[in-house]
């Protein structure tokens, strides 16, 4: 009767890095719960990666409008507060607010509703560290401003169509009107 609400982890191979950059930033596989994807109605997302390079995550300020919370610890288990990393996080809207936050010790960030935030870059890392990027909604996204105005961009990862075994997903959101029934 539950079984909807049990998802066991697939693995990932996230290769999305800019042109140049080195995809070995990041240990493979990584996990990632894609939300109302893989659990029908659930309004939570959330990515468990370990970086073990420098990279520059996240070069587009964005905002959400849902809270969004980042979470950095050491990845040398089981001792995650052994934390040796530079980071630098922007909140606030570059031009007008933005102030930018040095991450040096294990921390987490909230980001509340609205609140533009980003640059995210691992300047850097000597030893391994755990990211997690929670956001409370259905499928991983932001809110951009483009040249033609604001623009909503969905990203729901390299994982198969629920609806096509033949596709891999493209964000369409059809998953997102499901709703878990019992």
């Amino acid at each position: 009767m539950y079984e909807k609400l049990v998802f066991p982890f697939p693995m990932e191979n996230n290769e999305a890095v800019a042109e140049g950059d080195d995809p070995g930033y990041v240990i493979k596989p990584q996990a990632y719960f894609r939300g109302a994807t893989q659990i029908p109605g659930s309004n939570f997302n959330v990515g468990f990666q370990i970086f073990v390079k420098p990279f520059f995550l996240d070069r587009v300020p964005h905002r959400h409008d849902v809270d969004e919370y980042l979470i950095f610890l050491g990845g040398s288990f089981p001792n995650v507060f052994e934390f040796d990393a530079d980071i630098e996080l922007t909140l606030g809207k570059i031009g007008e607010d933005a102030e930018v936050f040095k991450i040096t010790q294990p921390t987490i960030v909230r980001i509340p509703a609205n609140l533009h935030h980003c640059p995210l870059n691992f300047k850097r890392i000597d030893k391994p560290v755990f990211f997690q990027a929670a956001v409370m909604q259905p499928m991983f996204g932001g809110i951009y401003d483009t040249p033609d105005g604001e623009k909503v961009m969905k990203y729901n990862g390299p994982i198969q169509c629920k609806y096509d075994a033949a596709k891999k997903c493209d964000s369409c959101g059809k998953c997102l009107l499901e709703d878990w029934k019992a």
